[in-house]
């Protein structure tokens, strides 16, 4: 990744009523193109006249359709705000669709503004105060999250749901797999946030349940999906966004096998029916 930095690092970013801590210096870009690009789908959603959150989220995507699939794009040798919108990973495509919808709902349309929803969204209280602070975790996401106002848990209304508990270490557990960890202040942090969600209790839908009718109706376009995962020590392998397709839910996600973001030619329950690791999916809503 090129890491173009702005030069204007006294600048604080404010969002609507919310100030972000981030000053433009401690960003870093794919490249000069981002900001244009994230002021043109701004324009784009505020011009498409779409009010609900879901339907911004799918608008979103669809303009993202295409987008290379490129992981690790949030590591560094330090924290910083990575803005990239031309290369997506699961969660960061899933995060950029968050961002892009919240700042358009709060009527704003500059990068700037998205910035300032993109690090809320993205580290635990809305501020980036380095690798420990960011959410690793989609349990921890949606926990902040839904503290923070921006979205809500909406498995537990489906017809079938389950729950499961389970403790999530696997970060601490397999260190070596995370440069960042060699660090032990930052390898404690990390303990300390896992200590929160020893025995965590979630709701599940089982991945059998996903062919039932009423299952697949409660389904709405833009929202997020969530696929669990047995891995020990570990909640959710993957992320992306439903896409109903001729009545059925289809993913529409940044594939690591297609290398861009697509919408899943299987709908949701035959592209997990022989999956060996994923036990079912959590389904999130961002709101107004």
């Amino acid at each position: 990744m090129k890491r173009i930095i702005a030069a204007l690092v006294g600048i604080i970013i404010m969002s609507g009523t919310m100030m972000s801590t981030v000053t433009v210096g401690e960003m870093r870009f794919h490249c000069a193109d981002d900001t244009t690009r994230i002021n043109a789908l701004l324009g784009a959603g505020a011009q498409s006249g779409l009010e609900s959150p879901g339907k911004l989220m799918s608008f979103y995507a669809h303009e993202l359709l295409g987008t290379p699939y490129v992981g690790h794009t949030l590591e560094g040798e330090t924290e910083q705000l990575t803005i990239n919108i031309h290369e997506l990973d699961c969660t960061t495509f899933v995060e950029t669709l968050v961002a892009l919808t919240i700042t358009t709902i709060n009527g704003r349309r500059s990068w700037l503004d998205y910035a300032a929803n993109l690090e809320a969204i993205r580290y635990r209280r809305g501020v980036m105060d380095g690798y420990g602070s960011r959410l690793h975790y989609i349990s921890d996401w949606i926990v902040n999250n839904t503290a923070r106002g921006h979205v809500r848990e909406i498995t537990a209304d489906f017809p079938r749901v389950v729950y499961q508990i389970k403790t999530l270490d696997y970060m601490s557990r397999h260190r070596d797999s995370y440069p960042a960890l060699a660090d032990d202040t930052v390898l404690e942090r990390i303990k300390d946030i896992e200590g929160g969600y020893r025995s965590h209790r979630y709701p599940l839908i089982k991945k059998g349940d996903l062919r039932q009718r009423n299952m697949r109706t409660a389904f709405t376009d833009g929202d997020i999906v969530c696929l669990v995962t047995k891995t020990e020590g570990l909640d959710v392998s993957h992320l992306g966004i439903i896409e109903n397709v001729d009545g059925a839910p289809h993913l529409l996600h940044a594939s690591s096998l297609a290398k861009k973001v697509i919408i899943d030619p299987n709908d949701l329950a035959d592209m997990l029916q022989n999956s060996r690791t994923n036990q079912g999916v959590r389904i999130i809503r961002v709101i107004e």
